[in-house]
């Protein structure tokens, strides 16, 4: 066995939270090394290459798109702006039913307020409930709730966020603990009633977060990054390595090192052992607590977490390369289906689909890239993968969505070029992420709380550890997985009494 030299801190995984501690770190003087499974940065910030189309798997809006606004500053700080371009979308998606009626969901509030009422009269109170909602959270800072570990937060820091987020009790209180799916039973128009729940891509987010999505749409702090999600993670993987870091891909950590109680480094599975003063676990967390550390070390109230109680989010995707210009189609539509069809062993009553011709990068000219995701279990692919049927389910599901797609956008089963499919199995492959996750703990009304105040990042009987991402960060969304790197990078430098500074890129 090999035991090659000490480093400060060793960050296992290379997706947005590791490079984020890693680039943080190196702007406070700690020596780190990051270990990735992949051979790309970005873990599940990323995109795939097939015959000349990239298929986006990860981000549809990014926070902090908007100079000076919410997010903003992190992203500076990590290298992506000033010169990253964004797409910023008037609608987030459209819901159409079979007969034609659709919802175009606006992210101006006045025109969603004004197309609502005109689909729904009778709907005209909880319209204008939902839209001043929106407006509200406008002039919202989420960033607000994760600019400081909890942790070192003072009595006047409490003071401080409780002032700022005081104008905004009431609507978080009022719309954080309500699901899209609740709040559609309050309309009278059964279009609506069935439509309002597809808003936001799922039924059981918190209409809080869908307002504050489209508030944030409305002001242009939600673009999507031109280029795709794996070349947005590569600009903060080469900022990284700008500050002196060094990332080991292809090399896959087997457990972290332990003596008297104190993580002291990583082994690999190629029997190399790296060591360290700290680990931080940035990759997925049930293989961190009950594979790279014995479970002697993880409380009960971790384990729990991961008993079933929380929910997570497990995706099927088809991803198409059509010979087809469809700039000029709604870049994503709901269908909404007068039968139900059984997909992946589940009634689907609607099919989402998106393609991005708003990025000319992501397909060659005149083509397009088209993409399906559904909601899947991770036990149905897995009960049948190492079979022939993993690779004849693929196809034949994948199959039935392109005889759906063609009733939709006639003559485009002759368009396509390529056909890919993701099943939860390839995320767990490509990531490692447990059930095939997609963004760890799902974000619902049930999950919010603890969104808001995040899981334990150390263990008590486990000194010089801590883990970071989504799977202690509910919701796993981008900026907050990168804040949850930046927020344990200034736990350290507490511990050791150093003042955490960043250096921020102001134009390059």
């Amino acid at each position: 066995m090999k035991t090659n030299a000490s480093t400060d801190i060793i960050i296992i995984g290379a997706g947005i939270a590791g490079l984020a501690a890693g680039c943080f770190a190196q702007m406070n003087g700690y020596k780190t090394r990051i270990f990735e499974m992949h051979t790309l940065p970005g873990g599940l910030c990323t995109a795939w290459k097939r015959q000349g189309f990239t298929f986006d798997g990860c981000i549809h809006y990014l926070f902090g798109s908007g100079q000076g606004q919410p997010f903003s500053r992190l992203w500076q700080e990590l290298g992506v702006l000033p010169k990253q371009q964004f797409v910023n979308h008037d609608e987030f998606m459209r819901i159409r039913e079979p007969g034609g009626k659709t919802l175009v969901v606006y992210s101006d509030p006045d025109r969603l307020e004004q197309h609502l009422i005109e689909l729904s009269p009778l709907d005209r109170q909880s319209i204008g409930d939902f839209c001043a909602g929106i407006r509200a959270f406008t002039r919202f800072d989420l960033s607000l709730l994760q600019q400081k570990p909890k942790t070192l937060m003072t009595l006047r820091d409490w003071k401080r966020l409780s002032w700022k987020l005081m104008p905004f009790i009431c609507p978080l209180a009022r719309w954080g603990n309500i699901s899209a799916r609740e709040f559609a039973n309050r309309f009278k128009d059964p279009f609506l009633r069935r439509a309002i729940p597809q808003m936001f891509a799922w039924s059981d987010i918190p209409v809080m977060v869908g307002m504050s999505l489209l508030a944030y749409m409305h002001t242009q702090n939600a673009g999507f990054p031109i280029g795709g999600s794996l070349k947005f993670a590569e600009a903060i993987a080469q900022r990284y390595l700008e500050l002196g870091g060094e990332i080991h891909y292809g090399l896959q950590v087997e457990r972290v090192s332990i003596e008297n109680r104190r993580a002291i480094g990583v082994r690999l599975y190629n029997n190399e052992e790296y060591r360290a003063n700290r680990v931080i676990s940035a990759c997925d967390g049930h293989s961190t607590l009950f594979s790279s550390i014995d479970r002697q070390y993880v409380t009960r109230q971790m384990q729990r977490y991961y008993d079933g109680r929380l929910p997570i989010h497990s995706q099927f995707q088809v991803s198409l390369g059509i010979n087809r210009d469809l700039s000029g189609e709604p870049h994503w539509v709901t269908y909404l289906l007068d039968k139900p069809v059984t997909i992946a062993d589940e009634a689907r009553f609607e099919i989402g689909i998106k393609h991005y011709c708003f990025d000319p990068s992501l397909a060659p000219p005149g083509k397009s890239v088209m993409i399906v995701m559904l909601k899947t279990t991770y036990d149905y692919w897995q009960r049948i993968y190492g079979r022939s049927i993993y690779d004849a389910e693929q196809i034949q599901e994948s199959n039935i969505l392109i005889d759906y797609l063609e009733n939709f956008y006639p003559g485009l089963k002759a368009d396509i070029e390529f056909v890919d499919v993701a099943t939860p199995l390839s995320y767990e492959r490509y990531t490692g992420n447990w059930q095939g996750s997609t963004c760890g703990w799902l974000l619902t009304k049930k999950t919010l709380p603890l969104m808001i105040q995040g899981l334990p990042k150390t263990l008590p009987k486990l000194r010089n550890f801590y883990t970071i991402g989504q799977w202690v960060e509910p919701g796993g969304s981008v900026p907050v997985v990168a804040m949850s790197g930046r927020n344990i990078i200034q736990q350290i430098c507490h511990e050791d009494r150093r003042v955490f500074g960043v250096n921020v890129i102001i134009d390059r």
